[in-house]
Order: structure tokens, then C-alpha cells, then sequence
């Protein structure tokens, strides 16, 4: 997640505003109803998160779209968030239209209107529910911790004194920094502490630290993220191997801006609402399939 905005990424930011605001000529009273007067709900994702989100390679941008130029649509990018998100669109009667905002201004809130809702596997945490509205959780995946193929270690407690990744911002930088208080989450759901004595490299993303390893890096020598992470760098042929064990369990939702100009409370319903009903009729574990060749879109202690 860069911290230097361009002059033309400002114009970008300055469109979408635009764009989620229906063009400043909205006459809904709550977020779902400009959502619907205009036909696309604006999703934050992330180009570089397979298999949540990631390109498409032989995409292209159908002429009849009613997403903003500067989001991509349904035919540009891939993945379960992805899926999920149009699912949501779907249910809600409009097109799904995505923007790839850092994921530290997405967890931060206050997003001045510039995406409606965040399908991102974010982790539900009492953090960010300071600033930011959940829905019911749409899967469920455990945090695991990976190593250089030719590290040689094999347990946690081997990490200790060493360097490992994370994304920024990310309940993995918090574990690592044993700042339980960011992590958020009930005890219940935090199986392991961080390795003693350890340095935390933070990278824009978590998948930017697998990919470090594969092109030769050294400052580090592990990285955490969720296991469905770890399992399609391994089936992608990245150098790492899965310590055994889960650090922690996370419960995963869509995410709504409580500073939103409009209220987003029947948005937030009617998102519920679509992901319960897409709990109850099969279509999340049927994606959780495609995408992960399991389901974990039940909850842990079901």
C-alpha cells in the first residue's frame, strides 16, 4: 500500500468520489437507495490477492457498463471475494463494480464516499468496529505461518529471533507484534503467540511477502496469512512450506464505512440479508469449492 499519491491518482480518488455519490445529484435519503438509483455498487478489492481477487488475463471491458471508467468490472477480475461481491450485486439488482483502494485506508474507514461496501476477506475485529460496520460473516479461515522451502525450520518456536513478513495494517502484523488489542479478536480464537524476540517486515500485502521469497529475498524468512493464502502459493510453485497448526482463527465479512455521508444501516441489511441466503441455499460453499476445493464458509464450532 503506497503512502505517495500522484497528482493523477488524486483525480482518480476525485472521480470515484464523484461516481459513489451518484455524481452529486442523488435524491436517495440511505446508501442502499443510491446504490440503486444509479445501478453498480462500488466493492474495494485487490489485484494481488489470488484466490480472492486477482486479474483475469483475457478480460475486457463490456461498452454496456454502468461502472465508473476508473473501476474494472466483472470481466477484468477474478476470485471468491470477487464472486461473492457480484452474488451481493446481484441480489441487490445492480451491476458490481470494483476499486483497489490500499488495504490500510480500507480498514481505516472514513472512506469520503469513495467505494460503498468492502468485500476483501476482512477480518471482523473489535478494532475496526470502531470505525467500521460488519455483516454477518461469509467464511471462515485459520492464520498459519509459512517458511523458505530451505529454511529448515519446522515449528514455530524455531522462529524465534528471526525476521518475518506481513501485510500492513493486517490482523497478521498485529499477531506478530503481539498487540492484541489491534488483533481484536476473543481469546478463544487466538491458538498461538508470536515467536519471542522477532522482527516484523511489513509489505504492502501478505502476498507481497510470498512473492518476495520467490524472487530471492533474504531480510526475512517467514510470513503470516491465511491458509488458503499459503495453499495457493504452494500450488503456484512459490518456494514455502506450511508450518503446521493455526495461530489464530478469523471470521470474515463484508465491511461498511460508518462515516458515510448516507446511512448505510439498510445496505448493511440488505447485504446481510444476501449473504445469509447465500449460506442457506449452498452458493457460498459451492464458491468456497471452486475457489478452494473446500468449504470454509462454516463456522468453526459448527
Amino acid at each position: 500500500m503506497k503512502k505517495l499519491f500522484t497528482l493523477a491518482s488524486l483525480l482518480v480518488a476525485a472521480s470515484l468520489v464523484l461516481a459513489a455519490c451518484g455524481g452529486g445529484g442523488t435524491t436517495a435519503t440511505d446508501l442502499l437507495g443510491a446504490v440503486q438509483e444509479r445501478g453498480y455498487i462500488l466493492v474495494s478489492s485487490d489485484l494481488n490477492y489470488e484466490p480472492q481477487s486477482f486479474p483475469k488475463t483475457d478480460g475486457s471491458r463490456p461498452s454496456d457498463t454502468k461502472c465508473p471508467a476508473d473501476a474494472l468490472t466483472s470481466e477484468e477480475i477474478q476470485g471468491f471475494d470477487v464472486d461473492v461481491a457480484l452474488a451481493i450485486g446481484e441480489a441487490l439488482g445492480v451491476e458490481t463494480c470494483f476499486v483497489t483502494p490500499d488495504w490500510d485506508l480500507i480498514t481505516a474507514g472514513s472512506w469520503a464516499d469513495k467505494w460503498d461496501v468492502s468485500v476483501g476477506s476482512m477480518t471482523i475485529t473489535t478494532a475496526r468496529q470502531q470505525a467500521l460496520d460488519f455483516s454477518v460473516p461469509y467464511y471462515y479461515t485459520p492464520a498459519v505461518v509459512a517458511v523458505a522451502a530451505d529454511s529448515g525450520i519446522t515449528s514455530l518456536a524455531e522462529l524465534s529471533g528471526q525476521a518475518i513478513c506481513a501485510g500492513t495494517a493486517t490482523t497478521y502484523e498485529f499477531w506478530l507484534n503481539n498487540d492484541m488489542e489491534g488483533l481484536g479478536l476473543p481469546e478463544s480464537s487466538v491458538y498461538a503467540s508470536a515467536p519471542e524476540g522477532i522482527t516484523v517486515v511489513p509489505l504492502s500485502t501478505d502476498q507481497e511477502c510470498a512473492q518476495a521469497i520467490e524472487a530471492g529475498r533474504t531480510d526475512f524468512i517467514a510470513y503470516v496469512t491465511s491458509e488458503t493464502v499459503v495453499d495457493a502459493n504452494i500450488a503456484a510453485g512459490i518456494p514455502v512450506v506450511k508450518l503446521d497448526g493455526a495461530v489464530y482463527s478469523e471470521d470474515l465479512a463484508a465491511a461498511f464505512d460508518k462515516s458515510a455521508s448516507l446511512p448505510n444501516d439498510s445496505l448493511v441489511a440488505a447485504v446481510d440479508a444476501a449473504i445469509t441466503a447465500m449460506h442457506g441455499d449452498g452458493t457460498l460453499s459451492e464458491l468456497s469449492n471452486k475457489w478452494f476445493g473446500m468449504d470454509i464458509t462454516q463456522a468453526p464450532n459448527q
